[in-house]
């Protein structure tokens, strides 16, 4: 670095043009009258004795008096901390504007627009690592390996985990053993697809597939704009797609996070005239406050039975099916979009009935959070015990 560069530096940490210029000059001569270093660094003399006070209450240099007015440089070490200082603080604050560029602090917004896709993943391994309900994920295999351990995490953590690989073919389609202990079911999409994951119903991370001409990303932090990308996912990377992997090996799952999946898989059994025991828990909506109940499966409401002409038109309370005997025992289970409306379970305490729904309920006694089989008596008399839940 030439001289002309050290005193644009020692500018730029904070002295004047005068100041930087009779420092330097000063270092390279020692020690110096005021009038001798104004020669040297060009500084004008009717300005020579501010900048030595301004230097010397720095710390810079120091005065005394001689034949005339003399000033000398101080050891240099102060100074040199002096920069140094400053130079780790311009670090830090450089790092630290790198850092809200990449990834503003999710917890400071609803939504937040990043500009890049890892910093969407990297949201999002934090995300379902800490997740303690459920995870909705759809990933690339190659991404799989990214967020395998945080989805064991998270699987770990009792969280009921759904994964969609998307790809172009069947070659890039996971082995089923990879997914043991890992996710609860696995389904695989052969074309492309957006990355996208639904963390406990209110954290998404999303961001265009790695072809998208712009590269950027949504962050979302919000119970309502959540379940938007909820159901995008159930109906475009969920639903129609096969299932590659499910560690329920074609039991009824112990637990449930959606209520329209619980119905579709029970509706039929208590339609027949079999017997399902949950334990219930979620939010009851009188007060706010956490619920539990352990009851049993009374029927179900839904706003879409169809085979009713004379009820087109209907508001949803006046077509909601109680106790419908569609879908019976071996049929095959009510699409879900009959299920886009309303959908209500009920069950009985032994003291009174409750009636349950799913996300954002506003009908219902209790919105549900999660329901857990506990026993099953199929129409035939075979009673299957579950797990106790926690």
């Amino acid at each position: 670095m030439d001289i002309a560069e050290v005193r644009r530096t020692l500018e730029d940490a904070g002295l004047s043009q005068y100041q930087a210029d009779a420092y330097v000059s000063l270092l390279e001569l020692g020690s110096a009258s005021a009038t001798a270093l104004a020669d040297a660094s060009g500084v004008p003399s009717a300005r020579i004795y501010d900048v030595l006070r301004d230097l010397e209450e720095r710390g810079y240099v120091e005065t005394y008096e001689g034949d005339a007015l003399r000033a000398r440089a101080r050891d240099p070490r102060k100074a040199l901390d002096d920069l140094r200082d400053r130079a780790d603080r311009l670090v830090s604050a450089a790092e630290e504007a790198e850092s809200r560029w990449e990834a503003p602090a999710p917890d400071r917004h609803r939504v937040d627009i990043v500009k890049r896709f890892e910093t969407v993943t990297d949201r999002a391994v934090e995300a379902v690592a800490n997740a303690e309900n459920e995870v909705a994920l759809a990933v690339s295999p190659e991404g799989f390996d990214r967020f395998h351990d945080a989805l064991a995490a998270a699987h770990e953590n009792g969280a009921v985990v759904k994964l969609t690989l998307v790809g172009e073919d069947d070659d890039g389609v996971v082995d089923a053993a990879a997914f043991e202990a890992v996710a609860t079911e696995v389904r695989h999409r052969p074309l492309p697809a957006p990355f996208l994951a639904v963390v406990d119903r209110t954290v998404t991370c999303f961001a265009p597939h790695r072809d998208s001409l712009n590269e950027y990303g949504v962050l979302v932090d919000d119970f309502s704009l959540t379940y938007v990308f909820h159901w995008y996912f159930s109906t475009c990377l969920w639903e129609v797609w096969d299932e590659v992997y499910d560690e329920r090996a074609g039991r009824l799952a112990a637990d449930y996070v959606d209520i329209r999946r619980f119905l579709r898989e029970v509706q039929p059994i208590v339609s027949a005239g079999g017997t399902v025991e949950v334990r219930v828990r979620g939010t009851a909506r009188a007060n706010g406050e956490p619920v539990t109940i352990d009851g049993t499966v009374t029927e179900f409401v839904y706003a879409g039975e169809s085979g009713d002409e004379a009820n087109e038109g209907a508001t949803h309370d006046e077509t909601g099916s109680r106790g419908s005997n569609e879908g019976g025992e071996g049929d095959d289970p009510v699409p879900l979009p009959k299920l886009a409306g309303r959908v209500t379970a009920y069950v009985d305490d032994g003291d009174r009935e409750w009636s349950v729904g799913g996300w954002g309920a506003n009908l219902e006694d209790i919105e549900l959070t999660r329901i857990s089989v506990t026993a099953v008596e199929r129409p035939d008399g075979e009673r299957i015990e579950e797990a106790n839940p926690a």
